[in-house]
């Protein structure tokens, strides 16, 4: 067992295969699409728990035509960068975060639980071994993808009996790629993203699946994303794979930053987390978790109190919004005008963190 009494793999037992065949390097490659030279693997079974993590070749998985993540989505994962700092050292960007919200929805797909902290030291040493892979621009960095698998070799829906746990890494560049630098939402109340009692604030790959008609279906309105609404009063939730942040001068005619309450619909991002404990320790505007509506958000915009519309996620960093489309209507929102900085500056201070430029306890070390 590892610290904390959880059966669990040890980091000390790590076996690493060393790739014989290199692959070249590509400068600012498109989102995903390329990956580095080794990937981290960890089976588990029910009768055998958990394995020796291994490092290997960067190679294709063999899975059983039953796997139960294929036919049930018994399946999570999660997203993390390293940054390569002007001092030339590589850090994480609060990992432990991206572990502990893993290990939850691991609990919520009834995957068996692992050592938090033993698991990120066989990721660190992943990514001390494909170091070279992060990118040296302030525009890029190295994307991990952990991702937990339900493996059981038969049908029925039931806990898996089998799991994989993996980690694989991609260097990357923006995101988003946006002329005008500002996103522009498609506002329906049609599609549901998520609701009370399901999995909306766990970082499920069904989550993901579940939107992307409703994603084409605004690129058939012009716009890029989708703004996620709820309920009758159409609460604004998300947008698109983003956690949504509105800069405003309230009903109370205080200067707010407000984001939707973690209630069960939202994922609890880490950028999020980040953003409001930043915002709050500057203590320049009030900052809270609170219910928005698309009839508040119209309200404050003819009533020109709205200072700036942005979205946040650990793929997109800062991704301020210029446009919501919504019942017939083209809403514009200040975007990146003289009187609209607040995304540039919280994006800023995050960079200055994550590359070194700023001490800070919220990055490790590879």
């Amino acid at each position: 067992m590892a610290d904390g009494g959880i059966p669990s793999f040890k980091a000390a037992d790590l076996v690493i295969e060393l790739s014989s065949t290199p692959k070249p390097k590509r400068d600012d490659p498109a989102f995903g699409n390329v990956f580095t030279d080794h990937m981290l693997t960890i089976e588990w079974s029910a009768s055998e728990g958990w394995q020796a993590p291994l490092i290997k070749p960067f190679g294709n998985l063999s899975l059983h035509p039953a796997c139960s993540s294929l036919h049930y989505a018994i399946q999570l994962f999660e997203g993390l960068k390293v940054y390569r700092g002007d001092d030339n050292q590589l850090r994480l960007f609060r990992p432990m975060l991206n572990m502990s919200r893993m290990s939850n929805t691991a609990e919520r797909a009834c995957l068996p639980a692992f050592d938090q902290s033993e698991f990120l030291e066989c990721i660190r040493r992943l990514v001390e071994l494909d170091q070279d892979w992060v990118p040296h621009s302030d525009s890029g960095s190295l994307y991990i993808r952990p991702t937990f698998l339900g493996t059981e070799q038969s049908l029925g829906v039931k806990k898996a009996a089998n799991a994989l746990l993996y980690v694989i890494l991609c260097p990357v560049g923006s995101y988003y790629n946006s002329e005008a630098g500002c996103l522009s939402l498609w506002a329906d109340p049609k599609y549901t993203r998520a609701w009370k009692g399901g999995t909306g604030n766990f970082k499920m790959g069904g989550n993901y699946g579940c939107s992307l008609f409703a994603q084409y279906e605004a690129a058939d309105h012009g716009c890029q994303q989708v703004l996620w609404l709820y309920g009758e009063d159409h609460q604004i939730t998300e947008a698109g794979t983003m956690n949504i942040f509105l800069y405003w001068i309230n009903e109370d005619g205080e200067e707010e930053l407000a984001t939707p309450p973690l209630d069960g619909i939202i994922l609890p991002g880490v950028t999020r987390q980040s953003i409001m404990e930043l915002t709050r320790k500057w203590g320049e505007f009030k900052v809270t978790e609170r219910y928005l509506t698309m009839s508040q958000l119209c309200s404050a915009l003819k009533q020109l109190r709205v200072k700036e519309v942005f979205g946040s996620g650990t793929a997109c960093m800062i991704c301020p919004v210029g446009h919501i489309l919504y019942q017939g209507e083209n809403l514009h929102i200040p975007c990146q005008d003289k009187n609209s900085q607040l995304a540039s500056r919280i994006a800023k201070e995050l960079m200055d963190i994550q590359r070194g430029r700023t001490p800070s306890d919220w990055t490790l070390m590879v």
